[in-house]
């Protein structure tokens, strides 16, 4: 009995880390560049359930003959959440008319799991990776994104734009009064590999992202206009509906079992 309980538990602690990561999708249905997070669920380990009281058989293997016990079946112990993936497809363009506004678009990628991404750097000086182009102009005329980061050139340097305005090229070639510089773009062949940070960046822990320049990743820029997200809010919806009445399930089946223990320890344990 206690293993159904515990199993019953285990459902609603996966559905309810589940509804969580699809609230937050929901949330961020609107985040310029978010990609949206997939919840895997893995079943714990099963158990085989030994018949009690049967006597034991034998079976022949390599001349000796072992005793072996029959088997009733197996018990499912739970389930959990192992991960959270990100979704990495490409997100809806709409023009916003801002100069500063600037998006990826993917074109043919040499792997099936890559990506491109744009380069920031975060408040520690470290490397990031973002497909948010919502960039902006600081009080000190460098390019940054709405949360201050510096967005960063082809040589790993903030963009200096001395509050001129700019246009970048398909290539990400930003050309200020003559001035060009390169926008900086890395390429990377396994975006599952790509970890999520705060604020819509990534970073990557396994391997380097390669500068998308020295790649044969087809890929195009575009000025005045964002990437949004890939979140499908109507079927975040739809699955979040589903999770939650998997979750009531769980918790019926949890009160049954509640009820059980309480009959068990009030009415059979009496005494007289």
């Amino acid at each position: 009995m206690l293993r159904g309980f515990y199993t019953a538990a285990s459902g609603m602690i996966a559905g309810q880390r589940m509804q969580e990561t699809l609230t937050n999708n929901m949330t961020n249905s609107n985040t310029p560049g978010y990609k949206a997070d997939t919840g895997t669920l893995r079943a714990f380990p099963e158990l085989l359930i030994q018949e009690m009281g049967a006597a034991a058989i034998s079976t022949s293997q390599g001349g000796f003959k072992l005793p072996v016990r029959n088997i009733a079946g197996t018990l499912n112990t739970g389930v959990y959440m192992q991960e959270t993936v990100p979704e990495f497809s490409q997100g809806d363009l709409r023009e916003t008319g801002q100069t500063t506004d600037l998006a990826l678009l993917n074109g043919n990628l040499p792997d099936d799991t890559g990506f491109i991404f744009f380069n920031v750097q975060n408040e520690n000086g470290e490397i990031r990776y973002t497909r948010n182009g919502n960039f902006t102009i600081d009080s000190e005329g460098f390019l940054t994104t709405n949360q201050g980061y510096f967005v960063l050139d082809n040589n790993g340097h903030p963009i200096q734009t001395e509050g001129l305005d700019f246009t970048v090229s398909s290539d990400g070639t930003m050309d200020m009064g003559g001035q060009e510089v390169l926008l900086g773009l890395s390429y990377t062949p396994n975006a599952l590999n790509m970890i999520k940070e705060g604020n819509n960046l990534f970073r990557l822990d396994e391997g380097d992202a390669q500068n998308a320049r020295e790649t044969e990743a087809d890929y195009e820029v575009r000025q005045k206009v964002l990437e949004g997200s890939n979140v499908d809010p109507a079927r975040t919806m739809t699955e979040m509906i589903h999770t939650y009445r998997t979750f009531e399930m769980n918790q019926r089946a949890l009160k049954a079992y509640d009820q059980s223990l309480q009959r068990t320890v009030n009415d059979i344990g009496k005494l007289g």
